[in-house]
């Protein structure tokens, strides 16, 4: 059974792409067989998987919008598929708002692809709008990356109530599956303090794993490709090998 996964959280600059692609690619490397969709329309997770966005004939747009077979868009990356996004997609907001099915849009595409994939990766856009609630409503569970500052406990508390809710009404089978600290920084004292709330607030939902500061991860988009295709040795790439390990681990013990 294909496990769906959203990575969202609606601050910017956590990660959250970052930890999409490496996470596929990590997951990739460990064997199985992973499907990102990007449904940011900045198309990051695009790009970083050596897609070039500008390029391609059909999107994940095409695909929501009801205009293309979700079939037909992906893309082979070398260590997962790629369904694209570019800007096309930041019109979904608004087109979406017309529509019947407008939260369900992704969910009935992805359900062609239940028997395809080990892993479907949703990368979120920074906000929570129509996209997000696609994700949300398509997802079994959900991965928060995030950075232990000051404020990132405040915008956790919109993203867990925006999950509640969407469990509520549109999908009771999504759960978190957890807390992911990303460009963590373990000289600041703020950041192991942060942390500690966060595994206090949310006991057994916190990644073992830790996502360091790492200028390897940073720069590794530019380069069109994820932290583990560009350095596999650095911090950054080793400590995403670690998490697609914790996460397989998980799943292999929930299922027995």
């Amino acid at each position: 059974m294909t496990k769906i996964i959203a990575v969202s959280n609606q601050k910017g600059g956590v990660g959250k792409t970052t930890t999409t692609l490496n996470l596929a690619t990590g997951l990739g490397m460990e064997g199985k067989k992973v499907l990102l969709v990007d449904l940011d329309p900045q198309g990051n997770a695009t790009t970083g998987s050596g897609v070039e966005k500008n390029e391609v004939e059909a999107t994940i747009y095409e695909v929501i919008m009801g205009e293309a077979d979700i079939n037909t868009v992906i893309h082979a990356s070398k260590h997962h598929d790629i369904i694209p996004a570019n800007q096309h997609l930041a019109a979904a907001e608004l087109e979406l708002v017309s529509k019947e099915q407008r939260v369900n849009a992704l969910k009935n595409q992805l359900q062609q692809l239940q028997k395809s994939y080990d892993f479907i990766l949703l990368d979120c856009p920074p906000s929570l709008g129509l996209l997000t609630l696609n994700a949300l409503t398509a997802a079994k569970s959900v991965i928060i990356p995030m950075q232990c500052e000051y404020f990132a406990l405040e915008g956790l508390t919109d993203l867990v109530n925006t999950i509640k809710r969407v469990k509520q009404k549109m999908n009771p089978d999504i759960e978190i599956e957890g807390l992911l600290r990303t460009i963590y920084d373990s000289r600041n004292t703020l950041s192991k303090e942060v942390s500690d709330q966060l595994s206090s607030y949310f006991p057994n939902k916190v990644y073992k794993t830790i996502i360091p500061r790492n200028i390897r991860v940073a720069e590794a988009p530019s380069f069109g490709k994820s932290a583990i295709e560009h350095d596999k040795s650095s911090k950054g790439a080793k400590a995403y090998i670690d998490l697609a390990r914790e996460i397989i681990h998980i799943e292999e013990r929930r299922n027995g």
